[in-house]
């Protein structure tokens, strides 16, 4: 297991210049934030293939989170040379179609539609750990309202554009984390 951890980061180190191209578009911190998602998903490929189970505290679960929470703020809210943001898309599905048409450098448009997911199946994972029997709907609410707060706070800040895009791209990562559950609890338990 630590052969293939080893290499996992050797993988990350190698792709380095990919994600420091990032830092040209978000807060350096997106480096740290990859490594992090990188290095979680290399933890449970490995461990789901050998059959470990790892457990894990429910206070060490709601620290990480937010951790994560704070380093997200940063990035949505910290940009590079003061950039300054001041669209609004209210039209659906009108920046994904920009990104998907082939007009941007393909590294952007991946980042910006697959972090837009990818950045919020954590919080997901998080309400099925922490709140076992409640539904969905309660988390679409509960998402819906968080997420329409950061879109609100990055418009009125000009620190990102205020787009219905990123909010469906948020819900359904959400989303996407609240259905995995059941395929990332085959490696991280949660103990009280």
């Amino acid at each position: 297991m630590r052969t293939s951890l080893i290499l996992s980061q050797v993988l990350f180190f190698v792709l380095f210049p990919i994600w420091l191209e990032l830092t040209n578009y978000l807060h350096p911190i997106v480096i740290a934030v990859v490594w992090l998602c990188y290095s979680f998903l290399a933890v449970y490929i490995i461990c789901l293939v050998k059959g470990v189970i790892i457990p894990i505290r429910k206070n060490l679960l709601h620290v990480l989170i937010g951790l994560y929470s704070f380093s997200l703020l940063i990035l949505l809210f910290m940009r590079p040379n003061n950039q300054e943001y001041n669209d609004v898309n209210f039209t659906p599905f009108e920046t994904i179609s920009y990104y998907l048409s082939g007009k941007v450098e393909f590294l952007v448009a991946f980042y910006n539609l697959g972090a837009n997911i990818a950045l919020f199946i954590p919080f997901g994972l998080y309400y099925r750990y922490v709140s076992k029997f409640s539904g969905v709907g309660k988390l679409v609410i509960l998402a819906a309202l968080c997420i329409s707060m950061i879109e609100g706070g990055q418009f009125l800040t000009h620190r990102g554009s205020l787009d219905i895009d990123d909010f469906v791209l948020n819900i359904a990562g959400v989303l996407m984390g609240y259905y995995m559950f059941p395929l990332v609890q085959h490696v991280f338990k949660v103990k009280n």
